[in-house]
C-alpha cells in the first residue's frame, strides 16, 4: 500500500526526496505496492520471475559484474599478489607499486588480464545465477515464516552452494593468473600460460588451490551476499522514506552501490588469510601451506597486503553489485535485496 503524505512526513529521510520520488503514475504506483514481483518492466521486457530467462539474465549479470570489475583492478591484484608472494622485496603497497613501475613498466600492471577475465567472468556466470535459484530453493523448502524468520541463513546457504560450483570454473585460470603476475618469465598471459602449466604440472595443476580457493571465496561470498542483502534491506528500512517498489531506479542502483561497498569491506577481512594462501601455493610447485605460514607468519598471514585488498574488495564488490543491478534494471527486473526471502512470490502465486 502506498505511503499517504502524513506517513512520508513522519519519518526522517537520509535521502534528497527528489531521488526517491516515484515516476510511476498514482494508479499504477497503487497496484505495484500491492506485490513485491514490479510487474511492470517484467511485463515489459516479458521476464517471468524465477523463470529460466530470469536465471540466464542473472547468469548475464554476473558475466558482466565479476569479469568487468576484476579485470578493471588488474594493477591493484598484481601489487597485492606480489606483496603476497614476496614480503621482503615487496614491503608495502607504496613500495610495490614503485618496484613494479621501475622493473616492468606500465605494462606489468596489467599481467594476467585475460585469465582474470575469463576465469572471474566464468565464476560470476555460476555465481550469481545459482546465488538466485538457490536463494529461491532454500525459501520454499523452508516456506514462509521460516524463510522470513532465519532469511540470513538463506542468503548464507545460497552463496555457499553457489559458489562451491563457481570456483570450479575460477580455479584454474586463478592458477594461471597467479604465475603469470608474479613471475614475470612465466609466460605472457593465458594462451601460453595455461598449455604451459599443463604440461609442467598436469591438469591436477590447475586445480592444486582448489581447496584454499573455497577456504577464500565460500566465506567471502557468504559475507558479500548476506551482509549486503541485510544493509540494503536496512537502508530502505530506516535511511528512505518509501518501500522499494516506490524508489526510482537511480536511487535503487545508489542503495546497490553503497551495500555492496559496505559488504566489500567485510569480505576483504574476512577472506584475506585464504587469499594470501591462494597466492602463495600457486606462486610455485610443491608449496604447502606450512611454507606460507612459516615466511608470511601468522600475523602476516591476517594483515599481509590487506589494506590494498580492503580497497580494491570494497570499490570491486559495490562496482559488482551496480553493475548486475544494472544490468537486471537493463532487461526489466527488480534490483536485488531489500526484501526477506519468504515476500518474493514464485512464478504461480505473482501471475
Amino acid at each position: 500500500m502506498a505511503l499517504r503524505d502524513s506517513d512520508c512526513m513522519g519519518r526522517h529521510s537520509l535521502i534528497p526526496s527528489y531521488l526517491y520520488s516515484s515516476p510511476l503514475p498514482q494508479k499504477k504506483t497503487e497496484a505495484v505496492a500491492s506485490s513485491f514481483a514490479i510487474h511492470s518492466p517484467s511485463e515489459n521486457r516479458g521476464i517471468e520471475l524465477y523463470s529460466p530467462s530470469f536465471y540466464a539474465a542473472c547468469t548475464v549479470g554476473g558475466i558482466l559484474s565479476c569479469g568487468l570489475t576484476h579485470t578493471a583492478m588488474t594493477p591493484l591484484d598484481v601489487v597485492k599478489c606480489n606483496i603476497q608472494i614476496d614480503p621482503v622485496k615487496y614491503k608495502n603497497t607504496s613500495t610495490g607499486f614503485g618496484i613494479m613501475l621501475k622493473e616492468q613498466g606500465t605494462r606489468g600492471f596489467f599481467r594476467g588480464w585475460a585469465p582474470t577475465l575469463v576465469g572471474y567472468s566464468a565464476q560470476g556466470a555460476f555465481k550469481y545465477g545459482f546465488y538466485e535459484y538457490f536463494k529461491k530453493y532454500y525459501s520454499d523448502i523452508a516456506g514462509p515464516e521460516y524463510a522470513t524468520k532465519y532469511k540470513t541463513l538463506i542468503y548464507l546457504a545460497g552463496s555457499a552452494s553457489s559458489e562451491l560450483i563457481a570456483d570450479v570454473a575460477l580455479c584454474p585460470f586463478e592458477a594461471v593468473k597467479v604465475r603469470v603476475q608474479t613471475q614475470p618469465g612465466f609466460a605472457r598471459g593465458l594462451a601460453d600460460g595455461l598449455p604451459k602449466l599443463v604440461r609442467t604440472e598436469g591438469v591436477s595443476g590447475l586445480y592444486k588451490g582448489i581447496v584454499p580457493l573455497w577456504g577464500r571465496q565460500v566465506p567471502y561470498t557468504m559475507m558479500k551476499f548476506a551482509s549486503y542483502e541485510n544493509i540494503v534491506e536496512m537502508i530502505y528500512k530506516h535511511a528512505i522514506p518509501k518501500p522499494k517498489h516506490e524508489c526510482s531506479n537511480s536511487l535503487q542502483l545508489g542503495v546497490s552501490i553503497v551495500g555492496g561497498y559496505m559488504a566489500g569491506v567485510l569480505c576483504a577481512i574476512v577472506s584475506h588469510p585464504a587469499d594470501n594462501l591462494v597466492s602463495f601455493l600457486n606462486n610455485s610447485r610443491g608449496a604447502t601451506v606450512g611454507d606460507a605460514v612459516k615466511k608470511l607468519g601468522l600475523w602476516g598471514l591476517f594483515t599481509r597486503g590487506l589494506p590494498l585488498r580492503i580497497l580494491m574488495i570494497g570499490t570491486l564488490t559495490g562496482a559488482q553489485w551496480g553493475i548486475y543491478d544494472s544490468f537486471k534494471v537493463f532487461v526489466g527486473l527488480p534490483t536485488t535485496g531489500g526484501v526477506a526471502p519468504a515476500a518474493v512470490p514464485s512464478p504461480a502465486s505473482a501471475a
